[in-house]
Formats: C-alpha cells, sequence, structure tokens
C-alpha cells in the first residue's frame, strides 16, 4: 500500500535542501525508517515543530517502493518515504529542552536505538517500547537522569543479545559474586578465567547494574554516587565494544 500510518519516536532529524528534513524514525510496527519531511523547515509548516528528536508522534506516510519479503511476510522498504501527516502524542524533547542532564541523556537513549536497529524496516517492537518509555520517565523526572539512561543501555544490550555477565562467570558459568569484569570476555569473570587487563570495579558497581537490569529502582537510587559512576564506565565499554564504534553524545551526559 502507497500509504501507511504507525506510532514513532524521532531519533535524528537533518537538513535536506533549503526547506526539508530527513527524519529518522523508530516505528511501533515498521522498525526503523527514514523518511523526507517536506518543507518541515518553514514557518510555515504546519508539523515543523512535531518532527524533532525525542517527540513520540501518531505518523503516515507515503511509501516511494516497496519490495515483497516472503520471507517474513511483509513488505520491505526501500529508499526514503514521504511525511504526510503528523499527530503528536508527547513531545518528550520539548519537555526536556530545559533539563541538560536529561536532555543530553535523551539524545544518548535515541542515537543508541538507532545505532542498535541497524537494518531499515525490520520491526523492532520491543527497542521501540524501551525507548518510549525512558523518554517518558526521563520527561516525568521518574528518577535520575543518569540512571534512566544507564537501566535503557544495559536493557537495550539484553534485546540485542549482549546483556553482560553478572552473576556468573562470563566464561565458565561459575556462579559468584565475582571481583572482576572483562568487556571482551563478557562480564564478570573468575579468578581462573581472569583475562590481563581485567578491571576490579567495587563490589556494589556490579550489584547496580543488576539492579538497572531487573528494574530494582529502590536499591538503584540506594547507591552512591561513585558506584553509579563506575557502573556507567562498564556499561558505556561493554556498549560501546559490542558496536565497534563509540556513541557520540555519551561524553555530553552530565553525570
Amino acid at each position: 500500500m502507497p500509504l501507511y500510518r504507525d506510532e514513532a519516536v524521532v531519533l535524528r532529524v537533518h537538513k535536506l535542501g533549503e526547506a526539508d528534513r530527513i527524519v529518522t524514525l523508530l516505528t511501533r510496527r515498521h522498525g526503523r525508517i527514514r523518511a523526507v519531511g517536506k518543507g518541515v523547515r518553514r514557518t510555515t509548516s504546519r508539523y515543523g515543530a512535531r518532527l524533532e528528536p525525542g517527540s513520540h508522534i501518531d505518523v503516515q506516510l507515503h511509501t516511494r517502493t516497496a519490495v515483497p519479503d516472503a520471507e517474513r511476510g511483509h513488505p520491505r522498504h526501500h529508499g526514503l518515504d514521504l511525511v504526510t501527516q503528523v499527530e503528536s502524542v508527547d513531545n518528550y524533547g520539548a519537555r526536556l529542552a530545559s533539563d541538560y542532564p536529561g536532555w543530553t541523556a535523551a539524545v544518548a537513549i535515541c542515537e543508541t536505538a538507532e545505532r542498535l536497529t541497524p537494518e531499515e524496516g525490520e520491526p523492532a517492537l520491543r527497542q521501540y517500547l524501551l525507548v518510549v518509555g525512558a523518554l517518558r520517565s526521563l520527561a516525568d523526572r521518574d528518577h535520575e537522569a543518569t540512571l534512566i539512561l544507564d537501566a535503557f543501555l544495559i536493557r537495550s544490550m539484553s534485546l540485542a543479545g549482549w546483556e553482560p555477565a553478572l552473576a556468573e562467570c562470563a566464561v565458565c558459568s561459575a556462579t559468584g559474586p565475582h571481583g572482576a569484569f572483562n568487556v571482551p570476555a563478557g562480564g564478570a569473570v573468575c579468578p581462573n578465567c581472569r583475562p590481563a587487563g581485567s578491571v576490579r570495579p567495587q563490589a556494589g558497581s556490579l550489584s547496580l547494574m543488576a539492579a538497572l537490569l531487573s528494574g530494582d529502582w529502590t536499591g538503584a537510587e540506594a547507591t552512591a554516587l561513585d558506584l553509579r559512576r563506575e557502573a556507567s564506565g562498564l556499561i558505556a565499554a561493554h556498549l560501546q565494544w559490542h558496536l565497534e564504534r563509540g556513541i557520540r553524545s555519551l561524553p555530553l551526559v552530565d553525570r
């Protein structure tokens, strides 16, 4: 069908020509897609303000080209679709505009979500729901911004199959707790399997990571600042090791 409608989160925008934008969206049913917003940079645009990073929208798009995918049973989109209508569900980006820690965490969430959905048109419902939940929590100030970001990152890695080992050895599966952590090995490692270059985090850092992964916010919020910083470093290192590239917005996050 040439027209389709979906809920989406705006992950990224960049300029196209004099008045247009290319918008990267993570949608509920169609995964990550890119589309052109015609004339959205003009002040007279009817929906330009709704196509900003961090916006949760209901969007209608026109498919430029669609090739049937017999294996998945749905069309695979190629090229750039065209945005034809946008309704705002919640503009999380605008709500965070005056909150530097929240805004930088939201930018890091959007960049990570884009990197973890490398194939356009591939449904990624759980990742979409994770992004929406994280942005909503940031905008509502449910928890500290860095805790929300780290919870999103470690849960996203779990969805991608990169969950770090925390309660057992990443190499031999020996029951922990273990005192060393090695990113290339996959997480916590026992004394017998500990590779050279492993770090020795504080005992509470791995417990904090486990709390963020499981959603134990009471336990996470009771931790000290130095433990949060150490856990953030381990989570970021683990993520970027598997992505094989850095997340550019992470150094800007106010920790």
